[in-house]
């Protein structure tokens, strides 16, 4: 039996800064006090310090006593609030004591192990408080073992015994003492003193409701407690004030007991010590939260599918059959047959499994009758050609008459039936429940399924059944190597260097190469960053070797371990403390012969100067930008509380294509997989069907709205294939979603082949995205950074970015392959884009293209717009051009008002035609995919390096170097055109520069004496001035800037 324990949640209080003084000399004597569900602990008092430094670690207990290691460290879903307040005894002020606030929300609560320290802005209590600075805490909780409870004494024999709920009372374990900060004999509301802790404080009696000055802001200003006598504080306890127990109370109640008739009162409850004996305010209680996103949801009412309903027959146990037998169930519905595992021995013969066969009133299905039979066969074996001796007796249940049970009713009862024909034995009897329901059924997810792969062997269709997986929690891993030291006894030769490789797994980094300084050891100061995940253990080690390059070849000096288990973490950009490793010498060899004069080197391992931490406030993402479903960092300390839930219902698929041959015909064994933030939903998987429907539901916390849902659907091969292949995937960006409503269609399901384009089918989704909180906390949510803070504040390299990605893609998978039954490997790392990483693709760079010249057509609109305005083309416009111009030359504070007031108009015009659904995904049009080259596919879709012939590889080289040739002199005509801007004020023509320099001079006096007004209006009339009145060759000034000179000519 495991131990009870009981969990306690710690605060580590470690420092202020930047705090506001209070006691009218420019300092403050802070203390902290911390509330979590109706208890307070006090840090002690820092005198006359706006940076104080406690470093105190407060206890509190946990609504639920006896929570054990599993349980969920919410429970009580109350919220901590840490205040830091001005004690007035130390220096007396007029003003309110109060210092700031944090309130913490449960979900920020992590395990012993996971802490960080973590600085939080004070907060205001009111809105008139003046609070400035931040507070330095580390909260986590930890379970700590309880001790047994004692046995209560036999009462003596000449005793009389106690009544029931006396005895029961008296059974009762003590309660278990107060904790320090609770203590009865110090006041919870008062401030500690600062010679000693608030625990040691004299017990002060409870103030009256006047001893409280009240602050204009409506705070309220602590006063230091009377002084109270030593002698009565010490025998107040040993008079009415002292605890009584239960034991002693149902012990009196026993000894007085009245006599009958009269009514019987229960006694009169002792005056105890109270822990906080003044009225303060309080944290309010607030309901529980949802729960936190890293446990699995649980799944919502099956509202957004379709009910689909099954026959379930469960099968628990037998007796009086041979005791020699080796039994096995099969059940018979429908000409579906469905056999259960060998039975376990014991008192009974074991199985407990269900089985669920489809329901179809339509056709019949699964028929009139219902057949279970027991058989001492294996379960593999052939019952038709088996000899009826074998037979150990079976049951027929009439279909029609099984019960109907629909949750939220109760699981059915089993009942015990006689077996019926068995030659072997009789009075054997069997187990069984049969139920109708539908897969919103508790026993649906495990039980065998008649439409699964596999269907005649409970163990294999275990792997095709329904799941719900969970990512790994993803950590950056910083590893800043700063300089070596004692690596090498001798000096290397000129040409050599010296450079650090750090691995991590499969990840492996290097320094640059930085030749040996004959003064001192080579330096570094760069960052080498990995990707880590949990749990880490003791034997994930870092490796760090130092290496000697000398031209190709390179050798190693030493190495050293670092164990993850024991790497700072950190949320903030603060430095972490650095260390020196010891570097073991390399086993390879300790001298080397470089050049023809056979110099020997010799080397010892030396130190290395690194700093190593886990970086806990990055988003380490393994799926791409624009499909990205989680923004949040990886240290749950800096979640936000989620914005709502998004549920997903997946309905089926439409005309799937046949992926393989099986017995000479076609066949398809599809499931889905759905992908949103850490969760993963995995579908069953449905047996030779090109219209699968599986009715599955899932839900998922949404934490950022601008998210993308990923859903793909897949081919099951059956056990002998290797891997599973696609079939396609829709991805849905929730920020689409109007709130609350449900959209329900199909969604073609394209993969891009070396062929091109192919729909191989459709796939039929409900979703709904529903907000928790209002419209303003979801508002509120586009104006807040994407990404956490430390990208912004320490970004991370983009050369790093993608390369970072694929590792956390790489260990997502593995750690899903690991599962049981286990999420395929290729299946997501196909889900992530990381399957195959694909390099230059004419098709991508033209959609691109495409993509870039539809963003901007409004602007070669509007330049159409004015140059038919200006050619008349239509008078009426023009004329009422001319006047727009004029009233905005003359109030020019309309225009960003007109402008504003044109773009909303738009909006509401365009408000009609408006999507009604979510753009399905992806867009043949849009991926120039609807007729493509064969010749280009062929080239995306090659591997790096390329796989094909040589002369392919030549023709493909010299058609690459005709575009570089045509994006080579793109980028010339744009920096002729630069240069020659420049070129205006260079004096490399001295005729323009001059020309340019007394216009400028001469445009300046001309706005100095004209109004801008009268200018800007000269300008507009004459650009839209009639064509008759212009000439059909270029304008002076295009022609002035036309001949200015640039470094085309310079180039060679």
């Amino acid at each position: 039996m495991a131990a009870a324990t009981a969990r306690k949640l710690i605060v580590e209080v470690v420092e202020a800064r930047n705090l506001l003084p209070k006691d009218g000399t420019g300092t403050s004597s802070p203390y902290a006090r911390a509330d979590f569900d109706g208890q307070r602990r006090k840090t002690r008092t820092v005198t006359k310090d706006l940076n104080p430094a406690w470093n105190e670690a407060l206890e509190f207990d946990f609504p639920r006593a006896g929570a054990g290691a599993g349980a969920d460290p919410v429970v009580a879903g109350e919220p901590l609030e840490v205040a830091v307040l001005h004690d007035v005894r130390v220096g007396p002020s007029r003003r309110n004591n109060f210092l700031g606030r944090v309130r913490l929300d449960a979900r920020q609560f992590v395990r012993k192990g996971e802490e960080a320290l973590i600085y939080f802005p004070l907060e205001k209590k009111g809105f008139f408080n003046w609070v400035r600075g931040d507070i330095g805490l580390k909260v986590y909780y930890v379970d700590v073992p309880l001790a047994p409870p004692e046995a209560p004494e036999p009462p003596a024999a000449g005793d009389a015994a106690p009544d029931a709920a006396a005895a029961e009372a008296a059974a009762a374990p003590p309660p278990p003492p107060p904790a320090d900060g609770a203590a009865p004999a110090a006041s919870a509301d008062e401030p500690p003193k600062p010679e000693e802790p608030a625990d040691a404080a004299p017990a002060a009696p409870q103030p009256e409701a006047g001893e409280a000055s009240t602050g204009g802001d409506g705070s309220t200003t602590e006063k230091p407690p009377p002084e109270v006598d030593p002698a009565a504080a010490a025998a107040a306890p040993a008079t009415g004030d002292a605890p009584v127990t239960t034991a002693e109370l149902a012990a009196a109640a026993s000894e007085e007991k009245p006599p009958e008739g009269e009514p019987v009162l229960p006694p009169p409850q002792p005056p105890t010590p109270t822990p906080m004996p003044r009225q303060v305010s309080m944290p309010v209680r607030q309901p529980p939260p949802p729960p936190p996103p890293d446990e699995p949801m649980e799944r919502s009412k099956h509202d957004l599918v379709d009910k689909m309903p099954y026959l379930f027959v469960r099968v628990v146990r037998a007796r009086g059959l041979p005791a020699g037998a080796h039994p096995h169930v099969r059940v018979s519905a429908g000409g579906r047959d469905a056999s259960t595992r060998e039975a376990r021995r014991g008192a009974f013969f074991e199985w407990d499994q269900t089985f669920a066969f489809v329901r179809d009133p339509a056709t019949d299905s699964p028929g009139p009758t219902l057949e279970v039979s027991v058989w001492d066969l294996p379960p593999d074996a052939d019952v038709s050609v088996a000899d009826d001796r074998h037979f150990l007796g079976g049951l027929c249940f009439d279909t029609a008459d099984v019960h109907a049970r629909d949750p939220p009713d109760g699981p059915l009862a089993t009942q015990w039936y006689r077996l019926e024909g068995g030659r072997r034995l009789g009075g054997a009897d069997l187990m069984v429940a049969t139920w109708a329901g539908t897969q919103a059924d508790e026993a649906f997810a495990d039980a065998w399924k008649a439409d699964s792969p596999a269907a005649n062997s409970a163990s294999a269709a275990a792997t095709s059944r329904a799941k719900v997986y969970v990512s790994p929690k993803l950590w950056l891993l910083r590893l800043t190597v700063i300089e070596a030291q004692d690596t090498l006894t001798a000096p290397p030769p000129r040409d050599a260097g010296v450079a650090v490789r750090a691995t991590l797994g499969f990840q492996a980094l290097k320094t640059r190469t930085t030749p040996v300084a004959r003064s001192g050891g080579p330096a570094w100061n760069e960052d080498l960053l990995f990707v880590a995940a949990e749990q880490f253990a003791d034997d994930d080690c870092l490796v760090i070797s130092l290496e000697v390059r000398h031209g190709k070849e390179a050798f190693p000096v030493g190495s050293a371990n670092i164990s993850l288990a024991s790497v700072e973490r950190r949320v903030d950009d603060r430095k972490v403390a650095s260390k020196w490793l010891d570097l073991l010498p390399s086993d390879e060899a300790a001298k080397r012969v470089v050049g023809k004069k056979a110099a020997i080197m010799h080397v010892h391992g030396g130190r290395l100067h690194v700093r190593v931490c886990l970086d806990g406030g990055y988003n380490v993402a393994d799926e791409p930008a624009y499909a990205c479903s989680d923004f949040r960092p990886s240290a749950r300390q800096l979640w936000p509380p989620p914005l709502g839930i998004v549920e997903l219902g997946i309905v089926g698929c439409k005309g799937l294509l046949p992926m393989r041959t099986a017995d000479g015909k076609g066949c398809t064994d599809a499931y889905a997989v759905a992908k949103y933030g850490p969760k993963w939903a995995r579908t069953r998987t449905i047996a030779d069907s090109y219209d699968p429907a599986w009715n599955e539901q899932y839900t998922w916390p949404v934490y950022d709205p601008c998210t993308v849902l990923t859903v793909a659907v897949f081919d099951d091969p059956p056990p002998p294939a290797a891997c599973s292949r696609p079939m396609g995937k829709v991805r849905i960006r929730l920020s689409t979603l109007e709130r609350g409503r449900v959209y329900r269609g199909l969604y073609p399901l394209i993969m891009m082949l070396p062929t091109g384009a192919k729909r191989m089918g459709d796939v039929e989704l409900a979703i709904r995205f529903a907000t928790s909180g209002s419209l303003l906390d979801v508002l509120h949510a586009y104006a807040r950074p994407s990404l956490p803070a430390m990208h912004h504040l320490r970004p991370v390299p983009a050369t790093s970015r993608e390369a970072l990605r694929l590792a956390a893609a790489r260990i997502s998978a593995a750690h899903l392959a690991r599962s049981e039954p286990p999420l395929r490997r290729e299946v997501a790392m196909w889900v992530l884009d990381a399957a195959e990483p694909r390099g230059f693709s004419m098709r991508k760079l033209r959609a691109n293209w495409t993509r870039a010249a539809a963003a901007l057509s409004w602007v070669a609109d509007a330049a159409r717009w004015v140059e038919d305005t200006r050619s008349w083309r239509n008078p009426t416009a023009t004329a009422m051009a001319h006047a727009v111009l004029l009233l905005l030359a003359w109030h020019p504070d309309l225009v960003v008002p007109t402008v504003a007031l044109h773009a909303a108009a738009v909006g509401v015009w365009k408000y009609r035609r408006r999507p009604r659904a979510p753009a399905p995904h992806p867009c043949v049009r849009a991926s120039m995919a609807e007729a493509p080259d064969r010749e280009e596919l062929d080239e995306e879709f090659d591997t790096v390096p390329s796989a094909r012939p040589p002369e392919v590889v030549r023709a493909r080289y010299d058609r690459g170097r005709m575009v570089g040739a045509r994006l080579q002199q793109m980028v010339g005509d744009v920096a002729t055109q630069a240069e020659r801007l420049q070129a205006l004020v260079s004096w490399r023509d001295p005729r323009a520069t001059g020309v340019f320099v007394a216009l400028c001079v001469l445009v300046a006096m001309v706005l100095y004496m004209v109004p801008i007004k009268m200018v800007a209006v000269v300008a507009g009339f004459y650009y839209l001035r009639h064509p008759m009145f212009r000439d059909r060759m270029p304008a002076p000034v295009i022609n002035f800037f036309r001949r200015l000179p640039s470094m085309s000519e310079r180039i060679m």
